[in-house]
């Protein structure tokens, strides 16, 4: 197997794909790129067993074949290289693969192509076509609330469904709650109800296309396509919560705030919050929103004003500032609408002004107040 490529070039194909490298395994064939030439196209691949990541790179190729090499040295080396021309040839019986530049050569021993791992294929039509800002807008905006309770297997991904060309995106943690929805697909017959796996959409963010993305399903796995770079991942089988049943629709409250402002605001009052709760306390009245925390251990409390929009009974509620912070940088436009109903009901958070084509619904859970 011999061809030859700009060290740049293979190190962005390399980058693409190394993301699903393992750095220990049980199995040390999946410490490995796979490397597969056809004529002049180069077809790098990796996997975890989970998720699987392929990408294709033009060269000039002299000889086909396939190895397996160590993904480890191969990433440092390339990196440490600066642009240049090199020669890659492996010599298939004796699996060592030689570099050779103009400055000198690096040898590495690889691995035999038949030991690594088939490539899932998703094969069928159940496949929809977003754009790469809604694509990575959509994982952005959902990740950061997916479980890391492996107990909970369902919540450690985001439920995708597809239903009457809508495309909904939801994730939870028990604590807080992203749900967010698109309408308006080219697919109306398509449906479909799957968890993705958090470290999958992690890798898909880093690669989207800023034109088209397709994700195309199957029983047991998700494909998504960018360019010339695919990602496979099995999905999560288990049945997802029923998130619907916990956002309250009796919340008759209504405060609007600049969310840069109550953002700021609760990121200086919570150094002064409980190292163990985090608990921030908001206390509403007219046209003005209150934000204090107080830590008993150590003495200290802060406490801010910010001016909003309210006309509601008073009411003061507690929450932990990290997971209020964590929302109010996911949420979009300038300004913030919380619909409240008592201090031990879920605060429902949503833009002002929603974009167009677009719902999103975020939900923090209350903390009892300490009296």
């Amino acid at each position: 197997m011999k061809f030859t490529v700009s060290s740049n070039e293979l190190q962005k194909a390399l980058a693409k794909v190394s993301g699903v490298v393992p750095s220990k395994s049980t199995l040390p064939i999946l410490e490995n790129i796979l490397f597969k030439l056809s004529k002049n196209v180069l077809q790098l691949a990796a996997t975890d067993l989970e998720v699987s990541m392929s990408a294709s790179l033009d060269v000039k190729g002299n000889e086909d074949g396939s190895i397996a090499v160590p993904a480890k040295r191969l990433m440092e080396t390339i990196r440490a290289l600066p642009d240049i021309q090199l020669v890659f040839n492996a010599d298939m019986s004796s699996n060592k693969v030689k570099m050779i530049t103009e400055m000198g050569e690096y040898i590495l021993m690889g691995e035999s192509s038949e030991e690594f791992p088939t490539i899932p294929q998703v094969k069928g039509d159940d496949r929809i076509t977003l754009s790469g800002e809604m694509l990575k807008s959509m994982i952005h905006r959902t990740l950061f609330a997916v479980s890391t309770d492996e107990l909970r297997p369902a919540m450690t991904g985001v439920l995708l469904q597809v239903k009457d060309g809508d495309l909904r995106a939801v994730s939870t943690d028990g604590h807080r709650l992203v749900r967010i929805q698109y309408t308006g697909l080219k697919q109306p017959k398509l449906k479909w109800d799957i968890i993705v796996p958090a470290k999958a959409l992690n890798l898909v963010s880093r690669s989207v296309d800023s034109e088209t993305n397709t994700v195309s399903v199957d029983a047991t796995h998700v494909q998504f396509t960018f360019g010339t770079t695919t990602l496979t991942s099995r999905v999560i089988e288990e049945s997802y919560p029923n998130y619907e049943s916990v956002i309250p629709l009796d919340n008759d409250k209504k405060l609007v705030v600049a969310r840069d402002l109550l953002l700021a605001a609760v990121r200086r009052v919570a150094l002064y919050s409980s190292s163990t709760t985090h608990q921030v306390r908001c206390s509403v009245r007219k046209n003005e929103l209150r934000v204090m925390a107080e830590d008993i251990d150590f003495g200290g409390e802060a406490k801010e004003k910010v001016p909003c929009d309210y006309n509601g009974e008073e009411l003061e509620i507690g929450f932990n500032s990290t997971y209020l912070i964590d929302i109010l940088s996911h949420l979009d436009g300038e300004e913030a609408e919380f619909k409240l109903g008592t201090s031990v009901r879920a605060a429902i958070i949503t833009p002002a002004h929603q974009k167009p084509n677009e719902d999103l619904l975020m939900l923090v859970m209350p903390m009892r107040l300490n009296t």
